[in-house]
């Protein structure tokens, strides 16, 4: 399958307010990539993500994400560009007062969506992609972590996104519903959806390999071995309060 350009930036800085988070990013991504962000706590991992959609703007250098040129497109423009990108949180950000089924409709008619037999089958669609459509008519807090971010994910697939970003999605979930979780973006970048993942978790890295970007002194430079990366091994509780070992990338400050 032929690959296409979704994002390409060259010389770019990236600011927060005044402050310079990235300097000099060149960064192509090409259609069904699996790409992990890597860096600590302010690295810019969340302002690279944030860019792509234009909550960060870009100030400067050649910026284009799906056909958008950032530097050059008008505000009425920026939902379009939002449509086609997926958004995974770490927090969920799940409406707690309306079901699952409510959730998702909700997004489809802020985008748009209209027809009502449209919208029920594409929710249905989701839902059975993630594993969820038994949890339609349930409310968030019938749900475990695991499944809420499942609903994030099938939230995220709605407008049937290009790109999927994903910040630190199982930051809050155990190590083995965490797995099935990073299995199931994984698979959907098989399927031709690109996913760009920011996590601090090798044994992903290991599970399911993919384009490495490491950040560091406010630069972005790509990893080509796993050798080259500064891991610890360390405990973490399970849901069932089992003890398991977990392999992260050790943060410059820690």
């Amino acid at each position: 399958m032929e690959k296409t350009l979704l994002i390409k930036y060259k010389n770019v800085d990236i600011f927060q307010q005044d402050y310079l988070v990235l300097k000099n990013v060149n960064l192509e991504v090409h259609s069904g990539e699996f790409i992990y962000l890597l860096g600590k706590v302010g690295s810019g991992k969340s302002s690279l993500l944030k860019s792509f959609y234009c909550d960060v703007l870009i100030q400067n250098g050649v910026a284009a994400v799906l056909d958008y040129n950032l530097h050059e497109i008008k505000l009425k423009e920026i939902p379009f560009l939002r449509r086609k990108i997926g958004i995974v949180f770490q927090d969920f950000q799940l409406l707690t007062d309306r079901s699952v089924y409510s959730n998702l409709e909700f997004v489809l008619k802020a985008t748009g969506w209209e027809d009502k037999a449209a919208i029920n089958e594409q929710i249905d669609n989701v839902l059975t992609q993630v594993g969820m459509i038994s949890a339609k008519t349930r409310m968030p807090f019938q749900l475990s972590g695991g499944e809420q971010q499942r609903i994030v994910i099938a939230r995220a697939l709605l407008n049937s996104p290009e790109i999927i970003l994903a910040d630190e999605p199982t930051g809050h979930l155990d190590p083995e519903t965490g797995n099935e979780l990073v299995d199931l973006l994984y698979n959907i970048s098989k399927s031709g959806t690109t996913v760009i993942m920011a996590t601090h978790n090798l044994n992903w890295l290991l599970a399911f390999p993919g384009r490495i970007l490491r950040f560091d002194d406010n630069e972005i430079r790509e990893v080509k071995n796993l050798d080259n990366i500064d891991t610890v091994k360390v405990k973490v509780i399970a849901d069932n309060n089992s003890i398991m070992e977990e392999t992260v990338v050790v943060d410059d400050d820690e």
